[in-house]
């Protein structure tokens, strides 16, 4: 992609917090009309890496452009062009939907149709309502209508579903999908595997501070060069066994006692599992095969799970 298709440049950025490194230099390019996913553990340097490009916080080194715009030169510039959604926006609960988004309106020179955004985000029937009596994902859209009122180019969205019920999250869902459909460039940071896949056009996989991975959902799950996963326990926890001689495994996970094969045969490999557990007399739990996922490819990457427990 030539560069002026690239809407966000990041040079090496790194915020430190007295000894601590949150964010070790890091590197990406976000395309216009994308939907770019940081996607990570949390502590991963996820919700920093956006505060510094929405100029919540100033990186200690580096620096990054939004629009062509310098986020620690020109960082009034940037505020126009891009919206923001953050973890902890805090509404003013006593305002009905309506009358919020007029005010926020008129901080700026040019606004949407409010009643528009309203329909967007679904809240035509809660336009009167007070912001207090609003679900928690009503009011998630309403931090987003929130984010759109200027009509920018580019929108950050800070774990956007945390929270929610499934049915909540699925609309959500539906909504960034919209905004993109809508030409709009969404940067959005989670640590739901599902989301990221679903969503985003590529991902920026983050651990401890660096980029360990940036790719397309597929490619990356493409890495793992093996389709399926299987999962299983030993009844006994304490079990010292080789499980190379399985067949058709490509690679091996293991953590906290739960095995992870992963291969292209599952057939073959689940045959050859039963066959070695019963040959050693060792008994399987928890057995459960599935596609190899993004969760996969972290765990592959790092040794860790996404999310523990």
């Amino acid at each position: 992609m030539s560069s002026h298709d690239e809407i966000i440049q990041v040079k090496n950025l790194v915020k430190k917090y007295g000894d601590f490194t949150a964010v070790k230099g890091i590197e990406f390019e976000v395309h216009k009309g994308e939907v770019f996913g940081l996607l990570g553990p949390n502590g991963a340097g996820k919700t920093t890496t956006l505060e510094m490009l929405v100029g919540l916080r100033k990186p200690d080194q580096g620096t990054a452009r939004i629009g062509g715009f310098d986020i620690k030169s020109q960082l009034n510039k940037v505020k126009e062009v891009i919206g923001v959604q953050l973890q902890s926006t805090t509404l003013f609960e006593l305002l009905t939907v309506e009358e919020i988004l007029h005010l926020y309106a008129s901080f700026y020179p040019k606004h949407v149709s409010i009643p528009d955004i309203i329909e967007d985000m679904l809240l035509t029937d809660k336009t009167k309502s007070r912001i207090k009596g609003l679900s928690g994902g009503q009011k998630q859209r309403l931090a987003i209508a929130l984010a759109l009122v200027h009509d920018p180019w580019v929108i950050f969205l800070d774990e956007p579903t945390t929270g929610l019920d499934p049915q909540a999250r699925r609309t959500l869902w539906d909504i960034i999908l919209l905004l993109k459909e809508k030409g709009k460039t969404i940067v959005l940071t989670t640590h739901y595997m599902d989301e990221a896949h679903v969503l985003c056009d590529r991902i920026a996989i983050m651990d401890q501070g660096q980029l360990i991975a940036l790719d397309t959902p597929s490619q990356l799950v493409k890495t793992l060069q093996s389709n399926s996963a299987v999962e299983f326990r030993f009844e006994n926890d304490s079990v010292d066994v080789d499980l190379t001689s399985i067949e058709g495994v490509k690679q091996i996970g293991n953590q906290n006692d739960v095995y992870v094969l992963y291969t292209d045969d599952l057939q073959i490999t689940l045959t050859s599992l039963i066959e070695m557990a019963s040959e050693r007399q060792l008994k399987l739990k928890d057995l459960q095969t599935r596609t190899a996922t993004l969760e996969d490819v972290f765990i592959h990457m790092t040794g860790r799970r996404l999310r523990e427990g």
